[in-house]
């Protein structure tokens, strides 16, 4: 846990960026597009909000999913398997609330501006057969919750072309 609250509170940089073409498929791309319209293109979110409005609209709420990169590491293992959390956005930044509460923005790259939503993004069935029981347990703890060591839901405010390596900084 020591590397993981070392992680940077103001900047940090991307280190994967992952999209979900299809249930269960995963893609790790050098970089991406990201709009207010499509979320991160390429990724299912647009086709299969999640979580899903009434209305059949996307929710921009879990437009775009991020995990710290040190905790994933930990959980991951081997770099191979850290898309395997799903999440879009693999960062090295401290992504708890007290560093990035809803409303917060993020700065990426020359153009993208991210704001963090107060949706909650939790270790599922899925995750638990991914990475174990006890990893599940532990992001869901009350420390890994406050913490949100399983990850953050942003929305894209700004449009533009992020790449892995790219500065992402609060604003």
């Amino acid at each position: 846990m020591p590397d993981v609250v070392a992680s940077p509170k103001d900047k940090g940089a991307i280190e994967a960026i992952v999209i979900r073409p299809t249930e269960n498929e995963r893609r790790s791309l050098s970089s991406v597009e990201v709009t207010p319209e499509r979320g991160v293109e390429g990724d299912r979110w647009f086709r299969e909000a999640h979580p899903p409005l009434d209305h059949g609209q996307s929710n921009s709420c879990g437009q775009v999913s991020m995990m710290n990169a040190r905790i994933l590491r930990q959980i991951a293992v081997e770099d191979a398997a850290m898309c395997l959390a799903g999440d879009n956005l693999v960062v090295d930044l401290d992504l708890s609330t007290d560093n990035l509460p809803a409303g917060a923005r993020l700065a990426i790259g020359d153009t993208a501006v991210l704001e963090m939503t107060d949706e909650p993004h939790t270790g599922c069935g899925k995750f638990q057969r991914r990475f174990g029981a006890e990893a599940k347990a532990f992001v869901n703890s009350p420390q890994g919750k406050a913490l949100n060591l399983r990850g953050r839901y942003a929305k894209v405010v700004a449009a533009g072309t992020i790449a892995v390596g790219d500065m992402v900084r609060k604003l």
